[in-house]
């Protein structure tokens, strides 16, 4: 259905009925239009004839043919002949394309029928493939050579110069005016334009050659109903579609279905179109038409409509043929002339890309400072209004980008896949309203209560990706502002009615609008469309970004882990009369966390037991947790006493790490009596199990605040006497740390645990572990056994 305007000599148009009023019959109507059976017409064009033949097996029966083909042709053109009969050589070229040589072939001259009657035909034929059970067959199709209309010049005198122009095209508009004006010259239409569709299959008349007493319709747009999805597939499969006069009366298939089906005519040449197309054309005036597809690689990119208005036209096949051939030709140079005009943009994008992939590499740690703080950053990537980068939950805002709320909500959208859209509003309407949209105000965006206005005046237009390595939600963004876009249509495309059908059977049917004039509207809430190439720089410098983030990631799990293991023993050392175990598990996300333990045996022959929590988790968190391991360890044995060391290391703390925080616990015991004295620093409380295996919690109200809190504290050592068989478990909080419970049932459930009979401090702590419902911090549980005598 292509796009034109009435001539003023265009007849009136029909006039129509429209009995409803409401949008449902509209829309009912049209969705009726857009599963119209088009391929399944039943029915030709009177400009030929057409023949269904059978396998060569059969010997190429006659199964169909369109009414009128045996008068015309000859009697071994109706149903039941054998096409032999009618032309041993239309029987070879069928023969042919049965075997599968070709999908389609046609004679290189007109053949005549009936023999001897001086009547030429051009012939082609193609196969149908077995489908919903019917066997292949051959369409043969026969179009007289008497009567072909073209230009005065013969075609291929025109063909050389035209295709110079296409090949020295510099740009898709040069492509577009080549094309029109080549066309034009060799067809005779009164009017040929390059028609180009957006990404919602709306067309746009880039370039047009016409008779000068037309008024142009260069720059006018169409809507995408004006060709619906199926007739675009069509075009898509089938090159050229020709229509000699709009007011032909389809001619039907004898039989209608040869093979016991509908039979597929998407390629046949003589397929009877839509009636409501051809009323589309009655009401632009058109008397004839003829269209090639362009295509962009296996996309339909636009089409080459062709419109004659001073009565039928008809272009010859060879002519027809070589006009085809132009459009191929300008499909193959499409990627190549599209890329030139990127090509600019292009180089100018790696540059910039291949800046922030050295300043990312030169601080792979420091992304967020890298990508932003330099004098190239994100938003010199791609052309855009501004940026936003979010890396390890913290976000950074760079240029005109909408709110922090906004992009938090982007975030939620993106999970996986990236967000293209010249239009927030219409791709994500939870986050962003349409307020403002014509002048109306008063709507908000759902994210944060933001205003609307805020947002797609910054952010109509939004390129976006998640970012891994990070914190769910990184995400990298890029914003363009919105652009009011004056459009101006082939008519009100609003305007099209429900009527009527004509067949007296009270059924509805779309009427196409009648007024072709141009009608303009503002669109709002839309942005300049991103580029493929920006799409893909965009997207291309994400992925670089999650790549080296994780591989960051693995570079810091590796220095964690060596660092871990300067803060937990590789082996629990043999002290005599005690019986030590252990059992490590960092948090969840992180190879190493900030738990740390110690065995320092003291000069006086006790044993200093130690376990440590410092607030957080990773690398950060390692490294203070190796500081304070090693200053414990140092005032454990300068003094000897677990309360005075915990003074000594808050103080440290306080002083020299300020706003770091930890818990700790210092057990000093002297094997030879089993007695221990316990300092506790903000820690969960220690259980004691006694040799019964009953457990119970030590003194509680002897905990000090935790490490680095207060300036000046003192810790009060509480004396617990282990007995034999019994122990002493010291934990983390990550093994009570459950937030579905409360602190006392949490504590309950480790005495519990701890009083269960266990064969070994092993599997007690291996009971312990297992206690744990849900690990939401690393989770230390250290085990001391007294053994008189050991």
């Amino acid at each position: 259905m292509q796009p034109s305007r009435p001539s003023s000599t265009a007849a009136a148009p029909p006039p129509s009925v429209d009995p409803f009023d409401g949008d449902a019959a509209l829309a009912a109507a049209a969705a009726a239009c857009a599963d119209e059976p088009i391929r399944v017409p039943g029915s030709v064009q009177p400009h030929g004839h057409l023949l269904v033949v059978g396998s060569a097996s059969a010997g190429l029966p006659v199964l169909s043919a369109s009414a009128g083909s045996a008068a015309a042709l000859g009697p071994a053109a109706a149903a039941g002949a054998r096409l032999p009969d009618l032309s041993p050589q239309l029987a070879s070229l069928v023969a042919a394309v049965a075997a599968g040589e070709d999908d389609q072939a046609t004679t290189t001259e007109p053949v005549e029928l009936p023999p001897g009657s001086g009547r030429r035909h051009h012939a082609v034929a193609h196969r149908v493939p077995d489908q919903a059970g019917a066997a292949a067959v051959v369409v043969l199709e026969l179009e007289p050579a008497a009567g072909d209309e073209g230009s005065a010049r013969p075609w291929h005198l025109q063909l050389p110069t035209v295709l110079r122009r296409l090949q020295d095209a510099g740009s898709v508009l040069d492509l577009a005016e080549g094309l029109a004006t080549g066309v034009r010259h060799l067809t005779g239409f009164d009017r040929v334009m390059v028609y180009r569709f957006d990404e919602e299959w709306n067309g746009e008349v880039l370039a047009e050659d016409r008779r000068e007493d037309l008024e142009p319709f260069l720059g006018l747009r169409y809507p995408a109903s004006d060709i619906p999805a199926q007739a675009r597939a069509l075009y898509a499969r089938q090159w050229l579609r020709i229509i000699p006069t709009a007011t032909y009366l389809p001619v039907p298939l004898e039989p209608a279905q040869p093979t016991g089906a509908p039979l597929d005519l998407s390629l046949a040449v003589l397929r009877s179109v839509s009636p409501v197309h051809l009323q589309y054309l009655r009401n632009m005036g058109v008397a004839a038409s003829m269209s090639i597809s362009l295509m962009h690689g296996d996309r339909l990119w636009g089409l080459i409509a062709c419109h004659h208005y001073a009565g039928p036209h008809r272009p010859s096949v060879p002519v027809r043929t070589a006009a085809e051939f132009l459009g191929r030709t300008a499909s193959l140079l499409l990627p190549v002339v599209v890329g030139r005009e990127a090509d600019q943009d292009v180089v100018a994008a790696a540059r910039v890309r291949a800046r922030l992939t050295e300043l990312l590499a030169a601080t792979p740690d420091l992304p967020l400072e890298a990508l932003t703080r330099e004098s190239v950053t994100i938003a010199d990537l791609v052309p855009c209004g501004g940026a936003a980068l979010r890396v390890h939950g913290e976000l950074r805002l760079l240029g005109a980008a909408p709110p922090p709320s906004v992009v938090t909500a982007l975030s939620a959208l993106l999970s996986d896949e990236p967000l293209v859209t010249s239009s927030l509003a219409a791709a994500a309407p939870g986050v962003v309203g349409a307020g403002g949209a014509g002048g109306a105000g008063g709507d908000v965006a759902a994210a944060g209560g933001v205003d609307a206005r805020e947002v797609w005046e910054v952010a109509s237009g939004v390129l976006a990706a998640p970012v891994s390595g990070g914190q769910p939600g990184d995400l990298v963004a890029w914003f363009r502002p919105e652009v009011l876009q004056e459009v101006t249509w082939g008519g009100d495309p609003r305007s099209s009615k429900v009527v009527l059908d004509d067949d007296g059977g009270g059924g509805l049917r779309l009427s196409p609008r009648h007024s072709f004039e141009a009608w303009s509207e503002t669109k709002r809430l839309t942005a300049v469309a991103w580029a493929p190439h920006e799409v893909e720089a965009a997207l291309g410098f994400a992925q670089h970004l999650s790549d080296s983030m994780l591989r960051e990631v693995e570079r810091t799990n590796r220095l964690a882990t060596a660092l871990q293991q300067t803060l937990l023993l590789e082996k629990l050392p043999d002290v005599p009369g005690l019986d030590l175990a252990v059992r490590y598990v960092p948090h969840s996300d992180d190879v190493v966390g900030g738990d740390w333990y110690d065995i320092v045996p003291l000069s006086d022959g006790c044993t200093a037991v130690v376990l440590g929590d410092v607030a957080g988790h990773g690398l950060a968190a390692s490294a203070i947790s190796a500081q304070m391991r090693n200053a414990l360890r140092a005032y454990v044995l300068a003094t000897r006493d677990p309360g005075q060391a915990l003074e000594r290391l808050n103080e440290l703390v306080t002083r020299l790490l300020t706003g770091e925080l930890a818990t700790a616990v210092v057990v000093v015991v002297d094997p030879a009596t089993g007695r221990a004295r316990v300092a506790n620093a903000g820690h969960p409380p220690l259980v004691v199990r006694a040799g019964d295996g009953a457990a119970q919690l030590v003194d509680d109200g002897l905990r000090g605040p935790a490490v680095g809190l207060i300036d000046e504290v003192e810790y009060t050592a509480a004396e617990v006497a282990l007995e034999p068989g019994g122990a002493l478990l010291l934990y983390s909080d990550g093994l009570v740390e459950e937030r579905r419970s409360e602190w006392a049932e949490r504590l309950q459930r480790v005495i519990t645990t701890a009083s269960s009979s266990a064969g070994s401090l092993d599997a007690l702590c291996d009971q312990l572990m297992r206690s744990v419902s849900a690990r939401a911090d690393d989770t230390t549980v250290l085990a001391v056994g007294w053994v008189p005598g050991g």
